[in-house]
Order: structure tokens, then C-alpha cells, then sequence
């Protein structure tokens, strides 16, 4: 076989594998869903457990990983053989990228150029140590950058409600209109897909997330920074790159260059996904390289190839990342700058409580569920009311895009304990249904100018009537009120039992009054901290 036609055998099973693990990565998406009377695979949680920098920065803020984290072992390992594969077979943002590549490529030919190592490519390891810094002392931003959990939360909670919006929209318009030749409709086609995407794909009605745009803005940028450089982000900024590139020093599979046949023409630069080399035909940087094997097949005059060697042999002509000891020295500095900006509130260094940061029942103290959380979204994904949304501000800058329950969005089913389940660091730890049942999220309370039997002397029991609780955790006391005319009735005014409200917020949700509910769910009570839990039990006098 030529070398040609190895070549594209070769590009060809990349792609193929780069397809498959998207495909994959995409279809755990989709397929984390509530479904009744069925536990979520643990397969939804397998492309955090395969990231060693999830493993690495959890390990450093909070001491403890799940053992099933040390899957990321594997992906240690084949990087130590044979590089950075991982990057460039299979990473699912790494393939989106790729994919951006080509396509700016063709769109915009004019671009591509020979491309060789960059200075520039040196900040995405003094990212990863400010990072890392700020995980030593807890705070765990790697979240914002790690390209698993970024790609997880760009799909859930931006990409999948656009489309849902677009489908629902769509076939609505179609629906109404009913166009059609003669007999034939095309609501014989649309129809089928919106019942299948809506059973099948879709978790809740019109399901849509706080402050998605800033998760879809950033998403976009960083997709059509492949513009201006191909694969950008895997470059200069992703840190699970920089840690793998640390690994791939010294790997056991190195490219080589053979002198003689070599004319110094460059066309290996021209395809490079890393930027690999400092010059032309010489001076590779395994920690740069995605293995994707281009330089390979743009080589006319079959100089290049890729050989098996020890570790322990150092390869002469490979570049090295040098790294200054002054910036190293900056970024931990920056690191550690970052901290008290993080920390700045009060309420990030724990002594006040915000009111509406309700987080997901068997969730850890708030400093140690930060220490833990991902922000990757997979709790909001499955949570089957879309009630789980992502924090802006309420948990300080520590805690962006973490979870919170937002009751007027949707409650917490009484019966459904899947966040815990599917949480990858167990941030949110697992619980059993009855168990779950027991802890308390939150306080209910009503207020008086806008609750309808308080403010307008009218019945209303939506509330008790929804209330989950066996014994209910609400309650009526009957008074007489005098209307308009000076007719006098009894109506039943509702009351919150603090001993047994665990603060689900469906009564916030069921409310009738929709544009500010006349009961609303508050942090205050909550199990998880002691300091926030201002009902005190009832003291037995005997």
C-alpha cells in the first residue's frame, strides 16, 4: 500500500473514531432523561470519569474523588504511550473544533498557512497552574474551562433548548397553517418528528435556562476562534490539553524525520493541528501533537513517520516546553489573586445565606459542594421538571453556573432523587428515594399582600392541595373575614408547618398567581447547613 493511501486510511479511521465519540458523547446527552421506575445508567457519567483533570482539581479542592474517577487512569496511561490521542481522537469539543477547521478551511482558504509552534501556546499551562492553585484552596474554576464539562454545558443548557425551541416553534407554525397539496399534508411528516423528539428527546415543555446566553456566547467564541487559528482553544487555552501535554513529553510513539529525504518544503505545518513543530520538518513537540497523523500524509517524499521508542530516550531534535519560571511563578500568583476576588462576598465566605439559593436535596455543605460541583449540568439535563437552573449570582463567582432549584420554573418531584444519581463528583451525594423524602431544602412562606386568601378574602387551595408531604405541611385556619358589601364569610387561610416542609416548592410553582406566587421557597431551614436553620425544634417541656 502507498504511502498515500495509508495516509487516508489512516485519516479516515481518525475521523471515523473522532465521529464515534461525539456521536457518543452526544447521545448520553440525549439519553439523560427521567425515565419511570428506572435508575439513569452509569454510562451518562462515564466522559467526566475518563477526564483526569476533574479527577486532579476534585482531588486537590476536596481531598476525595469517586473511585470511578480513576478511569482517568486510562486516559493517563495511552497518553504516556502515545500522546496526546486523546485530543485528537477523541475529545468531543476537540472533534467540534476539527470540524470548524475544515470548515473555515473551505469557506475561507485564504487562511490556511504554515503553522508552527507559538510562544502564545505556552498559556494555556499557565492557565492550568492558576487553576490548579485555586483548587488547592478549594475553589474549583477548573469547571469553567475543563472541555468535557464546557461541551456538556454548552449542549444542555444552550444548544439543545435552541433546538427544542426550533422544533416545538416550527412544527406549531406548520400545525396551524397545515399546508398541503390535495390530500397530502406535511404535518404527515412533522408530526411524527415532534412526537418523537418531544417523547423521546426533550425532557419538559419549552424548557429553557437562566442565563443560557452567556453559556451560548461563550460556546460560539471559542468555535469561531477556529477563524483565526485552527483548533484555537485546543492551542492556547484548554487546560485538560496542557495537562495531558505535561504527560506527553516523552511518548513511546514519536515522530521522525529522516534528514535526507527531507526538502524542508513545510507542507507538514500546512495540516497540523497543534502547531507541533518549531520549524520546517524539525523540532517537534510531542506536547503539542494531537497525533491526528496529517504531517504524515502531506509528505510527498515519505520523510515523516511515526516510530515505536522508550520513554527514557530523549529525542534531540524534539522541542521541549519552556516554560518561564518567572510566568509559572506569576500564575500561581494569579491563582491566588483569584481567590479573594472569588471570596469577595459575604456570602461567599459563608456568612450570610442568599434566599433563593435552594440547592438539590443531598447536596454537601455549600463549601464543600463547591469543592466538587463541575457545573457540567448533567443535574439540570435529567431533572425531570426543569426545575434545576444554573447560578448567576446567587452563590457568588465561586459558584457560576452551579445548581439551584428555581420553584416558579419547576419543583422538586418528591419522588425523584436522579440528581444525586447522575452527579459525576457526588456533590451531590446519593440518596434513596426515601431517604431523599427526609431532607429539607428549604422553608416555605406566604406572603400576605399577595396570597389570595389573605389579600382578597377569597378561597384558595391549590397550594395544600398540591402539597406533597403524606401529612401535608400545610394547613388551614378558619377566620371570618368582611367583604366589599359588609357581608361577612368564613374563609380558610393557609399556614406552613416548618417541622414538616422540606421546601420542594411546589406550592410556589402551582400558585396562581404566576408573575409573583403568593408562597415562595427560601434556603432558610435547609438540612445541609446547620447555621441556616433559623425553626428551631419544638422543645418538649416534660
Amino acid at each position: 500500500m502507498s504511502r498515500r493511501r495509508l495516509f487516508w486510511s489512516a485519516a479516515s479511521t481518525r475521523r471515523t473514531v473522532q465521529a464515534v465519540f461525539l456521536l457518543l458523547f452526544l447521545g448520553l446527552v440525549v439519553v439523560a432523561r427521567p425515565v419511570p421506575e428506572t435508575q439513569p445508567s452509569l454510562l451518562l457519567k462515564s466522559f467526566f470519569w475518563i477526564d483526569p483533570l476533574i479527577m486532579v482539581a476534585t482531588w486537590l479542592a476536596a481531598h476525595a474523588v469517586p473511585a470511578a474517577a480513576l478511569l482517568s487512569l486510562v486516559v493517563v496511561v495511552g497518553t504516556l504511550v502515545l500522546g496526546r490521542v486523546f485530543c485528537g481522537w477523541v475529545c468531543p469539543l476537540g472533534t467540534v473544533h476539527a470540524m470548524a477547521g475544515r470548515f473555515f478551511d473551505r469557506w475561507w482558504p485564504k487562511s490556511k498557512r504554515r503553522d508552527h509552534s507559538s510562544p502564545w501556546q505556552l498559556t494555556k499551562y499557565y492557565l492550568l497552574v492558576g487553576l490548579l492553585v485555586m483548587a488547592v484552596f478549594g475553589v474549583h474554576w477548573v469547571c469553567v474551562w475543563d472541555p468535557i464539562v464546557l461541551f456538556y454545558r454548552s449542549t444542555t443548557v444552550a444548544l439543545m433548548p435552541a433546538v427544542q425551541w426550533a422544533v416545538e416553534e416550527g412544527s406549531t407554525a406548520i400545525y396551524q397553517a397545515d399546508p398541503g397539496i390535495g390530500p397530502v399534508h406535511v404535518t404527515g411528516v412533522t408530526e411524527p418528528v415532534y412526537e418523537f423528539m418531544r417523547d423521546h428527546v426533550f425532557v419538559v415543555p419549552q424548557q429553557a435556562f437562566l442565563g443560557s446566553w452567556l453559556i451560548l456566547v461563550f460556546f460560539v467564541m471559542i468555535v469561531l476562534a477556529n477563524g483565526y487559528r485552527r483548533r484555537f482553544w485546543c492551542r492556547y487555552l484548554c487546560p485538560l490539553g496542557a495537562l495531558l501535554g505535561i504527560l506527553a513529553r516523552w511518548p513511546m510513539l514519536r515522530r521522525t524525520v529522516s534528514e535526507d529525504a527531507c526538502n524542508q518544503c513545510d507542507l507538514c505545518a500546512k495540516g497540523c493541528h497543534g502547531a507541533a513543530s518549531e520549524a520546517a520538518g524539525s523540532r517537534w513537540k510531542p506536547s503539542e501533537c494531537f497525533g491526528c497523523l496529517n504531517c504524515t500524509g502531506a509528505c510527498s517524499r515519505g520523510a515523516i513517520d511515526f516510530r515505536w521508542t522508550w520513554p527514557w530516550r530523549r529525542q534531540p531534535a524534539a522541542g521541549s516546553i519552556d516554560l518561564s519560571k518567572r510566568a509559572v511563578l506569576g500564575a500561581m500568583l494569579g491563582g491566588l489573586i483569584g481567590l479573594p476576588l472569588m471570596r469577595a462576598g459575604r456570602q461567599s465566605r459563608g456568612g450570610t445565606f442568599h434566599p433563593k439559593l435552594i440547592r438539590p436535596p443531598g447536596s454537601r455543605g455549600e463549601r464543600e459542594f463547591l469543592k466538587r460541583c463541575t457545573a457540567c449540568g448533567l443535574c439540570m439535563k435529567i431533572c425531570p421538571t426543569g426545575g434545576l437552573q444554573p447560578v448567576l449570582t446567587e452563590a457568588g463567582l465561586e459558584g457560576l453556573w452551579t445548581p439551584r432549584l428555581v420553584p416558579r420554573i419547576g419543583y422538586c418531584d418528591y419522588t425523584c432523587n436522579l440528581c444525586g444519581q447522575v452527579c459525576p463528583t457526588e456533590a451531590i451525594t446519593p440518596l434513596s428515594v426515601e431517604a431523599k423524602q427526609q431532607v429539607k431544602i428549604g422553608l416555605a412562606s406566604f406572603d400576605t399582600t399577595r396570597c389570595i386568601p389573605y389579600a382578597y378574602g377569597r378561597d384558595c387551595m391549590v397550594c395544600e392541595e398540591h402539597c406533597p408531604i403524606p401529612d401535608k405541611a400545610i394547613y388551614f385556619l378558619e377566620i371570618e373575614v368582611q367583604d366589599h358589601d359588609g357581608n361577612r364569610k368564613q374563609i380558610k387561610q393557609p399556614h406552613v408547618d416548618p417541622g414538616r416542609c422540606i421546601g420542594c416548592g411546589v406550592c410556589e410553582s402551582v400558585c396562581p398567581l404566576k408573575d409573583r406566587p403568593g408562597v415562595s421557597v427560601f434556603s432558610a431551614n435547609e438540612t445541609r447547613n446547620p447555621d441556616n436553620q433559623p425553626i428551631l425544634p419544638e422543645q418538649d417541656p416534660y
